[in-house]
């Protein structure tokens, strides 16, 4: 069992780097689709669910946006720059998932359905991170 053990851990090893990609993409991506959905600008649908001013309801289109782009792309800057835009972008990430969750589903706070939904998923993404920055 021992050496099974050690086999895996030496396999994953080296491809330890991989999950966090993986899990840097994968929220990124679904920020940029999130925040692409919202275009052509101002994003009516905003505007009508929330009674957002036009400017505002782009202003959340665009942070979706930006905050996957630049998620994506500070995992590939390796210097205190590219750590700090990846906290950056988390804390942003937070920000509008806590945003959302309280004024679109305050009705899903401390129930199953939170934790079914993607929206508690992306806030622990960003969590995530916000707090490990680029050394996750």
């Amino acid at each position: 069992m021992q050496n099974l053990n050690k086999k895996l851990n030496n396999f994953f090893l080296n491809i330890d780097a991989l999950a966090s990609l993986i899990f840097r993409f994968g929220i990124g991506i679904a920020f940029i689709i999130h925040g692409l959905n919202k275009f052509p600008l101002p994003p009516q649908g905003l505007i009508d669910y929330f009674d957002l001013s036009p400017v505002i309801a782009s202003t959340v289109a665009i942070s979706e946006l930006l905050s996957g782009l630049i998620l994506i792309i500070s995992g590939f800057i390796k210097n205190p720059i590219g750590n700090l835009l990846t906290r950056l972008s988390g804390l942003n990430i937070s920000i509008l998932m806590i945003s959302i969750l309280v004024f679109a589903h305050q009705d899903w706070l401390i129930k199953t359905k939170l934790f079914t939904s993607e929206q508690i998923f992306l806030l622990i993404g960003g969590i995530y991170f916000l707090i490990k920055g680029n050394r996750a």
